[in-house]
């Protein structure tokens, strides 16, 4: 058998060069790229683009624990190091993600100063002088950064460090240990406490202006009289937190599980514990807190709080993360980092079992970050909604109801006082997955793009949740770029300048990492492996444009640009290295069919010229014999010999099945139906078939679900061919938007057809079709100058 992975190697005048381009080779390109520069010929273009190979880094810079693997407690830095469990010293960076994935468990997460203090506060429950959690003092005594403050060492931030350095302050000062680290951290606080004033309020940590008072109030208590107690920012706060105490619905928070759960050491009065005993999570927790949990326990010696609390500890050393488990939030985001990053392929099954995770602790309210917990919230239920329904889960949209307020807005959870940008952007994401009917989907796509369009234009896109410098970006582009024109490379490609890897930072009642979710390894590898594939689409294209001269392409009104732009869609979508069949077959059946309708409109072509090519295109028995029947000259043998020669490529059986697929489409030709959507239906059994997705089962292509499949496919294709069109013509075409309804509810039918899982034919057969619309939509959406600059960014601008 002869592939087309085989023909680029024989026929191109590079054959002495490897299919795959090696890591170590370069592709030398110019520094600002011209459309004459990308169509520029083979000979041209040198071969010396360098993907350097480097080690990928494992470490993250961050410390974590995982309840998978033992500890070992490293002093020198603020948290547990993820390095010491499974994923240590695997060097493999496929590897090192695999056992991360499957060693999950209850998440990994950095450990919170704020929290570990609060622990620390517990006494021998056997009445003596001292702490019932040693190793939680001593990780305090551990920590305390150079400065005298304790907190993310590597993003200063001045909620997080003044927060962190009073709870430690405290927790020293009440077993009256270490009097120099105390008068250290109480330095610290008297000397930037100023600093408040200019603090950015989107970054407060949670509570802080209800718990860092209440902690004020407890060093007070213990004599630490060098606290600047009287400052007017301290006052401002004091304030402050009365304002919020009073708007306190104790009755509610009594009677249903709130976020006030979160944070019931902030000094709360008149808490009624008989009450709030039975809106306990069932792992012990108050709403997977620590900090509130250990308050809990000393007002109540409840002993499924205790082993709350000393699970915890054990699981970190002696610390405490801000919350725990983390389960559900870390699984949940991992997998969108990967799929975004373009790396899933290596993880489907770690992925699956992830899903399978989420979907087994799913519930009608939503989830929460820790799984098995009564209080849900958005940000956490849309990424679930949306992962569970892209892998095939039936999962009910209207979950998302439990977040929408009686005057249609959503808040990412009851009493949320101030919205923010990140949880309404993962239920805009979750909202575009949307299948015929659902009106909560609608009405939540409608209500996230108007949210999240007012933050961008007001400049409000700092979030309270994530510190991530490229977070406007991506949910301006996000806009841009609707879910229906995403390609998966040009999504990648932008995704890699946007993710940070450990330099994401998350909020909560203290600053914390979630090796999950920001790693560095997922960067390098994402990086590496779209070097590798960039190289390897570099050295395809130069092999298309010599088969495009070859064929005499450009004699049938076929321009270079033409041909880049068909190689790009089907590269966009199909871009594995090892799915060189199907790219190289996309473009040339895009091509080769553009070849014979264009000679089919000439104005100079002949009924009995078209009636001659067709029947000897129908005649071709892929054996490259001509001898069999009279043929026009000119460009009419052209098509005979570029049909004859793509067929060539393949087994004799795949050629049977291609053949087929092209004797329907030139029927259609014939009978006047020519159009987008016959082209869709060729270029989709074209894929179908060179997959090996059909192989000895030609029965596929006439199973009624492939059949309602591809007939809506072309419907939608051939409506998109319209819009496409049009916008053409126009001297100024609309940026970034197709209204039409009809053409709506057909791609809501089709998303449904091929994301729910049925008993009919294979999941990756469905998502051919899924694949082929969205390049139509794609080309149809956007203007010619937004496709040039993604065809840049994909196939030549190189990677950092």
């Amino acid at each position: 058998m002869a592939s087309l992975s085989t023909q680029i190697t024989t026929r191109s005048p590079m054959n002495a060069c490897r299919r795959i381009l090696p890591v170590s080779a370069k592709l030398s390109l110019p520094e600002c790229f011209t459309i004459s520069a990308w169509m520029s010929s083979s000979k041209n273009l040198s071969l010396n683009y360098q993907v350097s190979e480097r080690k990928l880094s494992k470490a993250t810079g961050i410390r974590v624990a995982t309840v998978d693997a033992p500890q070992v407690h490293d002093q020198d830095d603020s948290t547990v190091h993820q390095g010491h469990d499974a994923v240590n010293n695997i060097e493999d960076p496929i590897e090192y993600i695999r056992t991360l994935l499957r060693t999950t468990g209850d998440g990994r997460i950095s450990v919170s100063p704020y929290d570990t203090a609060w622990v620390a506060l517990i006494k021998d429950l056997e009445g003596r002088n001292a702490p019932q959690f040693p190793s939680s003092l001593e990780w305090i005594v551990q920590n305390q950064l150079e400065d005298g403050s304790w907190g993310d060492e590597k993003f200063f931030c001045i909620y997080d460090r003044l927060v962190n350095t009073i709870a430690c302050v405290v927790a020293l000062r009440s077993w009256s240990v270490h009097a120099e680290k105390v008068m250290k951290g109480v330095t610290y606080i008297k000397e930037n406490v100023d600093k408040l004033k200019e603090g950015n309020v989107e970054h407060m940590t949670c509570g802080f202006e209800v718990v860092f008072p209440a902690l004020l109030q407890r060093a007070k208590s213990l004599g630490i009289e060098e606290l600047p107690y009287d400052a007017e920012v301290i006052r401002e706060i004091y304030h402050t937190r009365e304002q919020k105490l009073k708007r306190i619905p104790l009755e509610i928070m009594h009677k249903v599980p709130t976020s006030l759960l979160f944070s019931l050491e902030a000094g709360l009065e008149n808490l009624e514990w008989d009450k709030l005993l039975k809106l306990q999570s069932a792992d012990g927790s108050f709403l997977t807190s620590p900090s509130s949990t250990a308050f809990a326990f000393m007002q109540t010696k409840d002993e499924k709080c205790y082993q709350f609390i000393k699970n915890t500890v054990d699981t970190f050393n002696g610390g405490a993360p801000h919350t725990y488990p983390v389960d559900v939030f870390g699984r949940l985001w991992a997998i969108d980092r990967l799929q975004r990053l373009g790396i899933s392929r290596f993880f489907e099954s770690e992925i699956a079992d992830c899903i399978g995770h989420i979907h087994k602790f799913w519930t009608d309210k939503g989830v929460f970050s820790g799984r098995e917990s009564d209080f849900c919230d958005i940000d956490d239920t849309s990424m679930g909604v949306r992962l569970m329904r892209m892998h095939g889960y039936n999962v009910d949209p209207n979950v998302l109801r439990n977040f929408q307020q009686k005057d249609g807005k959503f808040s990412c959870y009851g009493g949320q006082m101030i919205e923010s940008a990140s949880p309404i952007y993962n239920l805009y994401r979750a909202s575009q997955l949307r299948f015929p009917g659902e009106e909560i989907l609608e009405e939540a796509n409608k209500f996230a793009f108007e949210f999240l369009q007012e933050k961008l234009a007001n400049n409000q896109i700092l979030d309270k949740w994530v510190i991530s410098k490229h977070l406007p970006n991506e949910i301006k582009l996000g806009l841009e770029m609707p879910w229906y024109a995403t390609l998966p490379r040009v999504e990648a490609k932008h995704y890699l300048q946007y993710y940070a890897g450990s330099g994401d930072v998350w909020i909560g009642k203290t600053l914390y990492r979630m090796p999950e979710i920001s790693n560095d390894t997922y960067h390098e590898l994402a990086k590496d492996g779209f070097k590798r594939c960039q190289s390897q689409h570099q050295f395809e294209w130069i092999y298309m444009q010599e088969w495009y001269e070859s064929c005499n392409v450009e004699e049938f009104g076929i321009s270079r640009k033409d041909l880049l732009l068909a190689y790009f869609l089907a590269t966009s979508s199909i871009f594995e290295v090892e799915r060189t069949n199907e790219r190289i077959a996309w473009a040339k059946s895009q091509i080769i069919s553009k070849m014979i309708t264009s000679f089919f409109k000439k104005e100079t072509t002949s009924s009995d010229a078209k009636c001659s090519l067709l029947n000897a295109l129908k005649n071709i028995n892929g054996l490259n014999s001509t001898s069999s029947s009279k043929r026009e000259d000119g460009a009419a043998s052209m098509v005979v010999e570029t049909l004859t020669q793509f067929l060539e490529g393949f087994d004799r059986y795949t050629r049977h099945q291609l053949k087929n697929a092209w004797s329907q489409w030139l029927t259609k030709l014939q009978q006047g139906e020519g159009d987008g959507g016959a082209d869709a239906e060729l270029l989709t059994n074209t894929l179908n078939i060179c997959a090996g997705h059909i192989a000895f089962r030609e029965e596929i292509l006439s199973h009624n679900e492939y059949k309602t499949l591809s007939n809506l496919t072309s419907k939608i294709c051939q409506h998109l061919s319209f819009i496409q069109n049009e916008k053409e013509m126009e001297v100024e075409a609309p940026k970034y938007s197709i209204k039409d309804k009809e053409l709506e509810q057909d791609m809501q039918a089709l998303a449904k057809l091929v994301l729910e899982t049925s008993v009919g034919i294979n999941r990756n057969i469905k998502k051919s079709f899924l694949a082929v619309m969205k390049t139509y939509y794609y080309r149809a959406y956007y203007g010619s100058e937004t496709i040039d600059s993604h065809m840049f960014k994909v196939l030549f601008e190189p990677v950092p």
